[in-house]
């Protein structure tokens, strides 16, 4: 096979992968980008915000860097610039290592996220409706929110609302717990008319769903960083050879 075969078709594959890789960083910055923008009940729960946004943040970050490192790529490819290549395997395997320690990360995060989301639930529901606490009015919009479009009632279940004392019966529920449309906070409504099942399965179903994409997005990018190493690499010996063969 002739050298400008071998250069073809290195730059094809090159350029395939490369290509994958930035599909790959576009859809984990895309997700990063969409739990930031889904924020808004996740920070209302917790009112520090550092951790979830911390972690969302890397996610866009780490998207961004990805598309860099693309572009810088299909140069050091299309032009043939060994320094370039050099620089971009190097920066691949420092990618590599910073995905690691994500994954790593938003592992041993994931119960100390669930922890404060339970407390700060539970929290809410303990408040709900007092007239002491006109502050927390955007906390109780939300968790109505949550429970309408769910269709939960409480954390674990409707007999969470037990323990609210704003009621003006025990036997009321939030009427986002009902089909009602009524705008208030709490409902007379029978039994069989509220929503029997809690949040907490849901929320928990829609965490893993999401830890589950990521870490699929995240494998796929280390497998495309490692085949991308090699070949880069390899390429660089090529083009090396090639100059030295035409002296």
């Amino acid at each position: 096979m002739s050298r400008k075969n071998k250069t073809l078709i290195f730059k094809y594959f090159l350029n395939l992968i490369n290509g994958a890789f930035l599909v790959l960083g576009l859809l984990l910055m895309g997700f990063g980008t969409w739990l930031l923008l889904e924020q808004n009940f996740f920070t209302a729960l917790d009112e520090n915000k550092h951790l979830i946004v911390f972690i969302f943040r890397i996610l866009i970050g780490t998207g961004s860097a990805i598309i860099l490192l693309c572009l810088l790529g299909y140069l050091g490819i299309h032009n043939e610039i060994r320094w370039l290549l050099v620089l971009y395997a190097v920066l691949l395997m420092w990618a590599f290592g910073v995905q690691v320690v994500l994954s790593a990360l938003i592992s041993a995060k994931k119960e100390e996220v669930h922890q404060v989301w339970h407390d700060e639930i539970d929290s809410v529901i303990s408040e709900y409706g007092s007239k002491d606490q006109p502050g927390n009015i955007p906390k109780w919009m939300i968790l109505d929110a949550l429970q309408k479009t769910l269709q939960c009632c409480g954390r674990k279940n409707y007999t969470d609302w037990i323990k609210n004392k704003n009621k003006e019966n025990s036997e009321q529920v939030p009427c986002s717990c009902t089909n009602s449309t009524l705008r208030k906070w709490f409902c007379d409504e029978p039994r069989n008319a509220t929503y029997t099942e809690g949040c907490e399965h849901k929320i928990n179903t829609w965490y893993h769903v999401n830890a589950l994409t990521l870490v699929r997005i995240n494998f796929g990018l280390l497998a495309s960083e490692v085949l991308q190493v090699v070949l880069t690499f390899s390429f660089f010996r090529h083009i090396k050879n090639r100059i030295y063969a035409e002296k």
